[in-house]
């Protein structure tokens, strides 16, 4: 691990910033979530967990020319609506 500062950011209230450049670099996007740790020694590990890897992040929509009809194709798999 390098030991020069890449990035400074001032905390503000309970709140700080994240360097453009890191979040560039580190791919994190809005909704994203930061895990923090502390170590042993007093360093600070930081974890970024992508929420876009979720089930759904592939999935790009309907781009058919068909239209749906979400009431029918919702009772087709077999789920009740009252």
């Amino acid at each position: 691990m390098s030991e020069c500062v890449d990035s400074e950011s001032t905390v503000s209230g309970n709140q700080a910033n994240i360097p453009a450049r890191i979040r560039r670099e580190l791919d994190i996007d809005d909704g994203d979530r930061l895990r923090w740790q502390v170590e042993d020694n007093g360093a600070l590990r930081v974890e970024v967990v992508q929420q876009r890897n979720g089930t759904f992040s592939d999935f790009d929509g309907y781009e058919g020319e068909e239209e749906t009809d979400v009431v029918v194709d919702h009772d087709a798999w077999g789920v009740d609506v009252e």
